[in-house]
């Protein structure tokens, strides 16, 4: 078999890493992990979603996925959004320091992660993909799979967090799977594999 083209992911992040090479298995591509460690300086989504994959192509040279994603509280306005890598220097007091701004806050918290992934290549205009889960935050920690605020985002349908379920079932209701989902819909990554090939 021919060596696969490779794909760059804008990210120092493991669990994110190990999300893209099962959700783009079948891309045609090897993706390849590359922090461009770029500041996250836009206001939404789809800037920093861009500046990293636009670092990340400037310095490989190789077509080039940045993400950004973050989780909406709706009894916090939409906080803390795009700043929720932020809200503290570990995990694990991020999520207490969320947890502790929805104190003497009625329940349920609803809540929806956000994905948008954006796709740099060469000479072509960068392109954005969207995706959603919509959900609830629980006060207590649950499981250990996945990553980031995944043990704290409950999916009401199935009465489990994301750090509940293993990756293949995470892969049908997460805001990831469903902005990678979209990627592959649109063939954008289906004709630069065979580009890529072609060189």
């Amino acid at each position: 078999m021919a060596d696969r083209p490779r794909l760059v992911v804008a990210s120092g992040n493991a669990g994110k890493i190990r999300e893209y090479r099962d959700l783009l298995a079948d891309s045609g591509f090897e993706l390849v992990a590359f922090d461009t460690e770029v500041p996250e300086v836009g206001e939404t989504y789809e800037e920093n979603a861009r500046l990293k994959a636009e670092a990340a192509l400037a310095k490989s040279g190789l077509p080039s996925l940045g993400d950004d994603s973050g989780i909406e509280l709706e009894a916090l306005d939409g906080f803390p959004g795009i700043r929720s890598a932020r809200l503290g220097p570990t995990q694990k007091e991020r999520t207490a320091e969320l947890l502790r701004r929805l104190e003497g806050v009625a329940r349920p918290w609803k809540a929806r992660f956000v994905c948008v992934i954006a796709l740099a290549v060469p000479g072509v205009e960068t392109r954005l993909y969207e995706g959603e889960c919509r959900g609830e935050v629980v006060p207590e920690w649950r499981g250990e799979a996945g990553f980031g605020y995944d043990p704290i985002f409950l999916v009401p349908a199935k009465g489990k967090t994301f750090g509940e379920m293993p990756p293949e079932e995470k892969r049908k209701y997460s805001h990831r799977a469903a902005a990678a989902r979209a990627l592959l819909e649109s063939g954008a990554l289906q004709s630069l594999a065979g580009l890529e090939r072609g060189r």
